[in-house]
């Protein structure tokens, strides 16, 4: 089992999946301020390029390698896989995460391979089973799964008992995996929790109040949860809890979410460990999600206590690709 290091990681994802583009220096500057910060777990994806160019982030985190040769030793690279964002199916076959897999050796080696979705046609066991074919081969060091429910990850760990970690959403405005079995299976099996979107994909930092804050082609504006003014004004309420601890504690909204993430990993009696991967597309936002705020046991349970009363509405992904959840 690979081990991850550190508090927090950090999601490739939207240096590429992006409304507005940014340069590849200010990708690769990124970068190089969390390996600078301690960060040691980096997350990109075969389809993190989005619908035009599929493999732009694999090319993009490969041209920063070759570049900065240095930093790799530094880093646990794990690679999302067998998903089309053209089609918004997985392909858990045999051939497709053969083909998958094949695809991610050109652009790295030493990664962890991570399915992004189960189908829904293929047991858990066969994909563990044809996986656990490709590790230890010096390219596939370790295996992982994504928004997978608790007993398929029970499943799973039967037939590979040594998954690196199950990648999930994650946050304030999402805890599906306190119901769902996964944070349980987790804590009894010692699996680690990569938690993605911790900021709610943006939205628990504040900024987002209506429609006109996302750009035209922001893909947000396809997650159900944000669809309409009328949805994000009554979600926000959610956001107010964020803000007023963010002013009691004179830190930012988005250090009050990542803070309360990282209070589970006080009590692992009840938690998984759980480590939160927040995207970052400037040094600054990398910094501000980086730095540690601590909550107290009190103010861990003020917010929970306000966040249960809460509904959050609307689905949380695009229409097409919610049945792939929870799976």
């Amino acid at each position: 089992m690979t081990t991850i290091k550190g508090p927090t990681g950090y999601g490739l994802m939207t240096l590429t999946l992006r409304a507005k583009p940014i340069s590849k220096q200010q990708c690769f500057d990124v970068i190089n301020a969390a390996v600078n910060e301690g960060v040691t777990f980096f997350n990109t994806g075969e389809f993190y390029g989005g619908p035009a160019n599929p493999y732009g982030n694999m090319e993009l985190f490969k041209e920063y390698l070759e570049k900065y040769p240095e930093n790799r030793s530094k880093m646990v690279i794990s690679v999302k896989g067998a998903f089309s964002f053209q089609t918004m199916r997985p392909d858990t076959s045999e051939e497709g995460l053969t083909r998958s897999i094949d695809n991610i050796n050109k652009y790295f080696d030493n990664y962890i391979f991570e399915p992004a979705r189960m189908d829904l046609i293929h047991p858990v066991e066969d994909v563990m089973t044809n996986l656990s074919k490709h590790v230890g081969d010096g390219k596939v060091i370790g295996l992982s799964l994504s928004e997978v429910k608790g007993s398929t990850v029970r499943r799973a760990h039967k037939v590979y008992p040594k998954l690196s970690f199950i990648e999930v959403e994650y946050s304030i405005m999402e805890r599906g995996i306190l119901t769902n079995g996964v944070n349980d299976a987790c804590r009894d099996l010692k699996i680690p929790i990569i938690a993605y979107s911790p900021l709610g994909n943006g939205f628990l930092t504040g900024s987002i109040k209506s429609l006109k804050d996302f750009d035209e082609n922001d893909m947000r504006r396809m997650h159900g949860r944000f669809s309409s003014d009328e949805l994000i004004k009554e979600n926000y309420k959610i956001v107010e809890v964020v803000l007023k601890m963010a002013e009691k504690k004179n830190c930012t909204p988005a250090q009050i979410a990542l803070g309360w993430i990282r209070k589970h990993n006080e009590f692992p009696e009840k938690y998984a460990q759980i480590i939160p991967i927040p995207s970052a597309s400037s040094v600054e936002r990398l910094k501000e999600n980086l730095k540690l705020v601590e909550l107290t046991d009190d103010e861990f349970d003020e917010i929970n206590s306000k966040i249960e009363e809460i509904e959050i509405k609307g689905a949380r992904m695009i229409k097409a690709g919610e049945k792939y959840l929870n799976a």
